[in-house]
């Protein structure tokens, strides 16, 4: 009932850009936080980025701080990573996922913060 759809992802040259984003559709919903995570090749999907919405505070993962930014729109359920300086260790399947039952303690970089995720977006960063 509830959807995450995620788009803008590709593929780009090392030291490029992109914008990705991801929409909710289907049953509305309100959601407490929104963020990121990727999943390469063979690994466990990791942690990119989150904003909450009380006060859109953000946090990232020490491997995109200063890089990435993360920004959205609460009322929209909406979220976008503004992806800058890319790195070929930065090529992964993007999640974005939104946490709709609120979960005090628990910390952003838990999958299990996170009620609903998207499909997924291919990005591929080649040197």
């Amino acid at each position: 009932q509830v959807q995450l759809v995620e788009s803008g992802g590709g593929l780009v040259q090392a030291g490029g850009s992109l914008r990705l984003s991801c929409a909710a559709s289907g049953r509305p919903f309100s959601s407490y936080s929104m963020g990121w995570f990727r999943q390469a090749p063979g690994q466990e999907r990791e942690f990119v980025a989150v904003i909450n919405w009380s006060g859109s505070s953000t946090d990232y993962a020490d491997s995109v701080k200063g890089r990435f930014t993360i920004s959205g729109d609460n009322a929209k359920n909406a979220v976008y990573l503004q992806m800058n300086s890319l790195k070929p260790e930065d090529t992964a399947v993007y999640y974005c996922a939104a946490e709709s039952h609120l979960k005090p303690g628990v910390l952003p970089g838990h999958e299990w913060r996170y009620d609903y995720w998207g499909q997924g977006t291919q990005v591929t960063v080649s040197s």
